[in-house]
């Protein structure tokens, strides 16, 4: 038997892939549990495959399903629609399964409007989806009835059973790094607070389920083993247990995985004893989500934090050498000039070094969206439009989609202008044990400055200049590869040849295995006519793809 678990494409591209571009982790549990019960499954990444339609049918005519599992979140529905129809068409026989959050809320709504879907699974998916196999591939259909978290049409009729029992002890799935590669990592289920935009707290009941300290890592040293080297941990409130995560950190650390990581918490959760352990075991930044610089929005949208629990959050991730990360959303209920003017205050105060800004959307299984059918007397047929979400902004006629992007860019500006004061105001922590991680904090700044996202922002002024403040401080506290580099590219960039060369070698014969310092040595020393040296040093890297190009270049400049 044949199983394809599928994450389908978004309704609308994204100009950063990265937003959605990995597949949810629950996908690769439900594939664990198959592949622990001897199942031939397959998951497949499909999130632009809508680039290049002709595949979709190649490859299900190719590889035969007798049954496909889709992973649903409102933005991807659609996609799911589709491919599910081409599917049907291939084979009509084909039983597919629709999981996920946005099938869970909408399960009525899809069984209703879409006869390509045979079933969907409500909530927790891995042993749902197993016994449903099970009964699929002995053409057993009369006992799906006695499934629970299931939904179905039987005679016509959409039925759905109980809800199937979640699972508190994470260590009872299997490890999915067993049998999969991925960066994206979770160690809880749930959330036990109820912001009124979100769906985790009706989709996992405000409880949490956790996995053992040793169980999350050994999951992390079994990818590490595999060559994966930096995660996303992406649990809603990573640190809402201090002494566990602390117990996580020092197993990193005793087991010596050099990885780096990034995480997600809540203001309230995070004081000095974690963040010192949670760098020292390589976490870099941790996104806390604000919502909004006013107090009475905060109220609205029943996030249930204050402005002096963010305010010490911040300053204490930044003390430790971790990127504090703030999420933003404007458009809200009663949002104002003079609210979206207390949300840039608070940045002032709290001066993050990430920003992620975003319009308040309402999304099925919210308070939002509650509130939003009673108030217009709507019902999920909204969603056979092709939308992802509905903006906020389109329910209040106090609010109009002009004045709501104005918030949104004000906001943005107000970052761009005043990055370079919050980045100077960084005060990190006296502390020689983190001198190290300091050291990589700031070079790894400086990149975001001189070649990452930043570098590519017009708004942003003296981003070279910033950049180089941040590798010389990084390089005050701990000899680093990275600040050493982008110093060295710096100089190059500026035609400072002479300059580089004698950066990058200083790096060179520090970190002589550093295939990036010894490459841009070798092109510093072409661009100063000293072709020698250079082949000297690039010869040292031959399996290099790019470095034989420059191979080349030295032995046509050499040659008589």
């Amino acid at each position: 038997m044949k199983i394809l678990l599928i994450y389908p494409y978004p309704l609308y591209d994204r100009s950063q892939e990265e937003d959605i571009k990995p597949v949810p982790i629950g996908l690769y549990y439900v594939g664990a549990v198959l592949k622990e019960n001897n199942y031939d499954v397959e998951i497949l990444n499909w999130y632009n495959i809508h680039k290049t339609p002709e595949k979709i049918g190649e490859v299900l005519s190719a590889k035969k399903p007798d049954v496909i599992g889709f992973s649903i979140l409102n933005m991807n529905r659609w996609g799911g629609i589709e491919i599910a129809q081409i599917a049907k068409q291939i084979n009509p026989e084909a039983k597919i399964v629709f999981g996920g959050i946005a099938a869970t809320f909408l399960w009525k709504h899809f069984l209703k409007h879409f006869p390509q879907i045979d079933f969907v699974v409500i909530g927790e998916g891995e042993y749902t989806f197993l016994k449903l196999v099970r009964l699929i591939e002995k053409r057993n259909y009369k006992k799906v009835k006695n499934l629970k978290g299931i939904a179905f049409r039987e005679n016509g009729r959409i039925v759905r059973t109980k809800d199937a029992e979640p699972v508190r002890d994470l260590d009872q799935l299997p490890i999915p790094a067993n049998y999969f590669d991925y960066q994206h990592i979770s160690y809880s289920r749930g959330c036990p607070w109820k912001c009124a935009f979100c769906g985790s707290p009706a989709f996992w009941g405000r409880k949490i389920g956790f996995h053992s300290p040793e169980n999350f890592v050994r999951q992390l040293e079994i990818l590490y083993n595999k060559g994966v080297t930096f995660f996303y941990i992406s649990d809603d409130n990573f640190t809402i247990k201090k002494d566990r995560v602390i117990e996580i950190c020092k197993k990193i650390i005793e087991r010596g995985l050099k990885i780096t990581w990034v995480a997600i918490s809540r203001v309230t959760y995070v004081d000095e004893d974690i963040l010192y352990w949670m760098r020292k075991a390589g976490c870099t930044q941790i996104s806390y989500g604000i919502e909004s610089g006013s107090e009475k929005i905060r109220g609205l949208l029943n996030k249930k934090v204050t402005t002096d629990e963010v305010k010490r959050a911040f300053s204490l991730t930044h003390k430790y050498g971790m990127i504090a990360r703030a999420y933003f959303i404007y458009g809200s209920p009663e949002e104002t000039w003079e609210t979206i003017q207390e949300t840039i205050d608070l940045m002032h105060e709290i001066k993050p070094l990430i920003c992620v800004s975003y319009v308040l959307e309402i999304y099925p299984g919210t308070r939002l969206y509650s509130d939003y059918r009673q108030k217009f007397n709507v019902t999920d047929d909204v969603w056979l439009k092709r939308v992802e979400g509905i903006c906020y902004f389109e329910t209040d006629p106090l609010l109009s989609q002009e004045s709501v992007f104005a918030f949104g860019d004000k906001l943005r500006n107000y970052l761009y202008e005043n990055i370079n004061h919050f980045v100077e105001s960084v005060d990190l922590i006296d502390n020689e044990e983190l001198y190290e991680e300091h050291a990589d904090f700031l070079s790894r700044l400086g990149m975001t400055f001189s070649h990452g996202d930043y570098s590519m922002v017009e708004a942003i002024e003296n981003k070279d200049g910033i950049a180089e403040k941040l590798f010389r401080k990084s390089l005050d506290y701990y000899p680093n590869d990275r600040a050493y580099l982008g110093l060295g590219m710096l100089q190059q960039k500026n035609r400072r040849f002479e300059e580089a060369v004698e950066i990058l070698s200083k790096g060179v014969e520090l970190f002589p295995d550093s295939e990036d310092l010894s490459l841009c040595l070798g092109i510093s020393y072409m661009n100063i006519g000293n072709y020698n040296a250079a082949l000297s040093r690039l010869q040292k890297m031959q399996d290099s793809k790019e470095a034989t190009y420059y191979i080349e270049k030295c032995q046509q400049e050499l040659s008589p």
